[in-house]
């Protein structure tokens, strides 16, 4: 989420806001082992997200037994129990993104996280992750990001999917430890072949590339390119060059729900 852009939003609306947080309890669901809750994960992505990464939330709100037992599996596994960096990275990614499933079923399967919905979905709504209560927002930008950074990872902001449709597509299956770094490498190249994300304007001699990428800028550059144009260069189907303009495609908030309109 555009960092930025909540700050100002946060600052003009934070009086307001003040003790309105909503703590969405985790579900009452059985304690699973860590391949049990893996298993159910894996069925939900399986079962509910089609090939765009679009979400049947309406079946899943139905069906939601799976959903459950992950996220409770979130809730109660502390991130400090993890043992190697590829283990807390996967956990973290497959977290952020059920729960992320999970928020959007709890809201009530909203249309769009534009205006006042984005700050209730990312900033309000406290979440249970490894027994701290955190906002999306905060998972991410606090304990997400900072462990990307530590280890040099940015091609974790190509995993997260925060149910929107500008958002990387949602996998079918889960991140894993096992093959982590060849999953990454898929989904930052799958991200910058889609047209919205990574598109060359020779006449205009100018770059398009996803707001992810002018939200994050400091994730990107110069740790892992010169400048932005570089750092896409090296996962995009075609080579843009360096000195082209840079400018980013409108984010859409609406929610990847396969039921609704496109």
């Amino acid at each position: 989420m555009n960092h930025r852009t909540l700050c100002a939003l946060l600052l003009a609306v934070l009086l307001g806001l003040t003790g309105c947080a909503t703590f969405v309890s985790p579900p009452s669901a059985p304690k699973a082992s860590s391949i049990e809750a893996d298993a159910a994960w894996a069925r939900v992505l399986h079962r509910f997200v089609n090939g765009r990464g679009e979400v049947d939330f309406s079946a899943l709100a139905q069906d939601r037994g799976d959903l459950d037992r992950y996220v409770r599996f979130v809730a109660d596994t502390r991130l400090d129990s993890l043992g190697g960096r590829g283990e807390r990275l996967a956990h973290m990614i497959n977290a952020y993104n059920a729960l992320s499933m999970f928020n959007v079923i709890e809201s009530g399967i909203p249309t769009t996280h534009a205006g006042l919905n984005k700050l209730t979905f990312f900033v309000t709504r406290k979440l249970q992750v490894g027994g701290q209560l955190l906002s999306l927002y905060a998972f991410e930008n606090e304990v997400i990001r900072p462990f990307m950074r530590e280890i040099g990872e940015p091609r974790v902001h190509f995993a997260l999917n925060c149910s929107a449709r500008s958002c990387p597509v949602l996998p079918m299956q889960p991140f894993t430890v096992a093959a982590l770094d060849i999953e990454l490498e898929r989904e930052a190249r799958a991200f910058f072949a889609r047209t919205e994300n990574f598109r060359i304007d020779d006449a205009a001699h100018t770059v398009w590339l996803s707001e992810i990428l002018g939200f994050y800028t400091e994730d990107f550059v110069p740790a892992h390119g010169s400048n932005l144009i570089a750092f896409a260069n090296r996962y995009a189907p075609r080579t843009a060059p360096q000195d082209f303009a840079v400018r980013f495609t409108p984010y859409d908030w609406t929610v990847a729900n396969s039921r609704g309109t496109r």
